[in-house]
């Protein structure tokens, strides 16, 4: 372990107790307020009281809290020694834990510049490596004209690709890239990245980080196909929207973009928690709870109603009542966008609880008031899978070849 990431998790912890102190504050005094206030001004005397001792309590908690955490990891980084210094990040289980915190509050950790918010990246094994073309070479011993870029979701690193399938849907359990080399000469592309982060940002730091890749790229690249899972096929769109811009390279090379149960025209569950806490704060026993909600991360926050350009959510309070503010993103005219709806049930049933966490309606971008210009053949809807059987399943995996090969 680096000793950038004690220090680093000592902030997180430290801020972790600050937020779970002021819920504890908060529930306290609206509780308290609401007993005063039916008591009526014979209680303000025990009121004044109660509220300096309880100020005094929580202030010295909170002064703990903030301080006792960094203190410790400070003295932990300067008086032991580690065998092993590998990055937290890059070690197998911490790095999903860590991608899973930023994607809850990663955003106010870019922003304390913390550590563990690492910078969006190409990964290989677990580790990143530098755009250079010497560390690229290195990286990809066999590249091949034509990438496949794997944009993940949510929470998640680019290890969950690697997801096996279930036992009775293949008894071939390689991941999609591996497949993809092996069948059609794609060369795979493993991209984490902060998904705390709004996801235009993201979108922005995927065009800069396609532009130099393909730049000292081995070879020259020929055809790109972005391939994105849930929030990752947000990204990716996101990313094509700002490379056209730019008249970019990589966007000009891209040929395919295949959405694998991405929200593009929102989540329900963050709709859902947007109501609650919009409803929760105005009750003064409740306030704190809805604070702590709001807390969540701006990329969560984007997907609200699958927001992917900066104009959706600049300027526009994060935390208004269901209001949908996000513009119609074009299709790159020259690449073909596909999208994989499923649902864990089937009929009707189906079509209200989706895939447990995103609808087909939204998946496949038809909604009542906006539709996404997917072509009539160039959408896949299943059922009986949940949202994660997305990432490896025999059935998607034969459509995404034949979509791919179609572009060649």
């Amino acid at each position: 372990m680096q000793t950038n990431d004690i220090h680093s998790l000592g902030d997180a912890a430290a801020e972790g107790l600050t937020v779970l102190n002021s819920l504890v504050r908060g529930i306290h005094r609206g509780i308290a307020g609401r007993v005063f206030s039916s008591i009526g001004p014979v209680a303000k005397p025990v009121e004044v009281i109660h509220d300096a001792i309880a100020d005094a309590v929580y202030g010295t908690l909170g002064a703990a809290g903030h301080r006792l955490p960094p203190a410790v990891s400070a003295l932990a980084a300067s008086g032991l020694a580690f065998d092993d210094d590998t990055p937290l990040d890059e070690r197998p289980g911490v790095a999903e834990a860590i991608a899973a915190l930023n994607g809850i509050y990663g955003d106010e950790l870019a922003e304390r510049g913390n550590t563990l918010a690492a910078p969006m990246s190409v990964r290989s094994d677990g580790r990143p490596v530098p755009l250079t073309p010497n560390a690229v070479t290195a990286a990809f011993p066999r590249p091949t004209e034509k990438l496949a870029v794997f944009v993940h979701g949510l929470c998640q690193t680019e290890s969950s690709w690697r997801r096996p399938p279930r036992p009775t849907a293949s008894p071939d359990a390689r991941w999609y890239g591996e497949r993809l080399f092996e069948d059609l000469d794609f060369t795979p592309i493993d991209i984490r990245y902060n998904t705390g982060l709004h996801i235009s940002t993201n979108g922005r730091q995927l065009d800069e980080l396609l532009t130099r890749l393909v730049e000292v790229w081995p070879v020259p690249v020929r055809r790109v196909a972005l391939i994105g899972h849930s929030m990752g096929g947000l990204v990716a769109r996101s990313a094509c929207h700002y490379g056209h811009e730019q008249n970019r390279r990589w966007s000009r090379a891209t040929r395919q973009v295949v959405c694998l149960g991405s929200p593009h025209l929102g989540a329900d569950l963050e709709k859902g928690v947007n109501a609650a806490s919009w409803l929760m704060i105005r009750l003064r026993e409740t306030r704190a709870i809805a604070e702590l909600l709001n807390l969540r991360s701006d990329g969560i926050k984007d997907l609200r109603f699958g927001a992917l350009l900066d104009d959706d959510w600049t300027e526009a309070d994060p935390d208004e009542f269901l209001r949908d503010r996000c513009g119609e993103v074009p299709f790159l005219p020259h690449a073909r966008y596909h999208f994989v709806a499923t649902s864990a049930a089937p009929a009707a049933v189906g079509a209200v609880l989706g895939d447990r966490l995103v609808r087909p309606s939204s998946a496949s971008g038809r909604g009542r008031k906006r539709r996404l210009p997917f072509g009539d053949d160039d959408g896949l809807v299943l059922t009986g899978l949940h949202h994660f059987d997305l990432l490896n399943h025999p059935h998607i995996y034969d459509r995404l070849c034949r979509w791919l090969a179609a572009g060649s």
